[in-house]
């Protein structure tokens, strides 16, 4: 099984700097392989907590490098909670990249444990008869510090569900648990990477950003 790892990290950002400097971004040192992948920008700010800038992936299989390329630029730039990403942020970003396995149907909307499992739901809205779904990876919940049916409802409402969540509508989702490897790289520590494995220091619209 591959294992998110730090060269996925790293080619992320080699993807947002190449974007923002439009040029190519050198090519990937991990492995080709097929498998559902997210990636998760945040920013850190004065040494506070993680702020979250932008997380999108894909739930099905799909090329590695082809994925960390395309998301890596979805995430950052298109996810519509937040503003795009600028060059500038980048001093404060971190990358987490995720890669997705061990896909199971739940007998029920609680048969899943926090920390450990993401989850899927898939459920029709009643008031128009709409079919919407939505994901969590795992650390969301845990990291939100929800219970189980907290997360859940929180997921519905990311889903676009404006309607009243009552315990009869939770009994009728489809729930699909799955579970992650993840890894997590600063943008201090990827200059780091860049300068011991290439000998330079990223340059980014004129900037010398590692030097902040």
């Amino acid at each position: 099984m591959v294992s998110a790892n730090k060269e996925m990290a790293v080619y992320c950002f080699d993807i947002l700097v190449a974007h923002y400097n439009s040029e190519q971004a050198p090519p990937p040192a991990f492995e080709e392989g097929q498998h559902p992948l997210f990636v998760t920008w945040k920013k850190v700010v004065n040494g506070g907590e993680p702020r979250l800038r932008g997380c999108i992936g894909t739930l099905e299989a799909h090329c590695l490098i082809n994925g960390f390329r395309d998301y890596a630029l979805t995430s950052a730039l298109r996810d519509r909670r937040f503003p795009p990403i600028q060059a500038k942020e980048l001093p404060q970003l971190e990358c987490t990249v995720s890669i997705l396995t061990d896909y199971e149907t739940a007998l029920n909307y609680l048969d899943w444990e926090l920390g450990k499992h993401g989850i899927i739901i898939e459920f029709t809205d009643p008031d128009n008869n709409t079919r919407r779904s939505a994901t969590y990876l795992p650390e969301v919940a845990a990291h939100e510090g929800w219970t189980k049916t907290e997360a859940i409802d929180s997921l519905m409402r990311k889903s676009g569900y404006n309607g009243i969540i009552t315990e009869s509508l939770r009994k009728r989702i489809r729930l699909t648990r799955y579970q992650s490897t993840v890894f997590t790289m600063h943008y201090s520590e990827y200059i780091s990477y860049v300068k011991t494995t290439r000998g330079t220091v990223p340059l980014v619209v004129g900037i010398k950003l590692g030097n902040h």
